[in-house]
């Protein structure tokens, strides 16, 4: 794991403690908060066309900014619950969605890889 993940984790760790929210950090509830902050991301985007959300102004990218910081902290905080490594995690699936994906079959394909 990273330096800089490793530190997030402990911070939020300690954020944690300092409030004794650690009782209500389950995975579940994690997994749940993970959820819905991944869903104020997408509310920033609805009713958008293609090229608006590509052009966010200033105010609307930090407001997406943030709302992508949380479900990061969250996602760090399950990985920490649950004693996963997220960049190994995320090493391991992107190694498997190549082998998934073969840049051959999927190149321009929007196909799952069960029908390629």
């Amino acid at each position: 794991m990273t330096h800089d993940i490793e530190e997030l984790q402990a911070a939020l760790r300690r954020f944690a403690e300092e409030r004794d929210w650690g009782q209500f950090h389950s995975p579940k509830n994690l997994a749940v908060s993970l959820s819905i902050e991944a869903a104020e991301v997408l509310e920033h985007f609805q009713w958008l066309t293609e090229e608006q959300s590509r052009t966010l102004d200033d105010t609307s990218r930090q407001a997406v900014a943030h709302e992508i910081a949380d479900v990061l902290l969250y996602l760090l905080q399950l990985s920490d619950r649950l004693d996963i490594d997220p960049i190994r995690a995320a090493r391991e699936k992107l190694a498997l969605n190549a082998e998934r994906y073969p840049a051959d079959k999927a190149r321009g394909k929007s196909t799952k890889y069960t029908g390629l």
